[in-house]
């Protein structure tokens, strides 16, 4: 399993990015998968801090290997987030559906009515995680950019 050292934090308290809805949509995800109350006491950097993989982060991390629960919990979160991030925008119920294998290949959909909003195949699922929050916020802008432009051109279809 990946450890995040913490003396080697790169998401820090100050930074901009915590703000940004789909950052605070993912502490909200995170928080509430966290059954054994390990996040009570963390910031929300210190709950996000290992979702930034630094090149360095990305080395330490084998290139085949099987996911763990809490890296599962990650991608999880990530979609759960983007789907309430499209609800919002929308108005309308997104479901996000996550089947991923034992060795980290797999697919996450949230499904809008009976349209597919957003397809994405996973891959490497053991190495999920962003090169900084900046980065994340743009990936999942560019994600839910698409998700609306979809649900806008079959909006009949979303309403099933």
């Amino acid at each position: 399993m990946y450890e995040v050292d913490e003396q080697k934090a790169v998401v820090l308290e100050g930074d901009p990015a915590l703000q940004q809805p789909i950052i605070r949509q993912m502490v909200v995800q995170l928080r509430a998968m966290d059954s054994y109350g390990t996040y009570d006491t963390w910031s929300d950097a210190r709950v996000l801090d290992p979702l930034v993989l630094t090149k360095e982060r990305r080395r330490a991390i084998p290139v085949v290997g099987d996911p763990d629960e809490t890296t599962l919990s990650r991608v999880k979160a990530y979609y759960n987030a983007l789907a309430q991030l499209i609800e919002r925008e929308t108005g309308l119920l997104a479901v996000p559906m996550i089947n991923i294998s034992h060795e980290g290949f797999g697919r996450a959909l949230i499904l809008v009515g009976k349209l597919v909003a957003l397809d994405k195949t996973l891959r490497d699922v053991h190495r999920f995680g962003f090169d900084s929050l900046d980065a994340l916020v743009v990936e999942a802008q560019k994600q839910l950019g698409k998700a609306s432009a979809l649900i806008s051109a079959n909006r009949a279809v979303a309403e099933l």
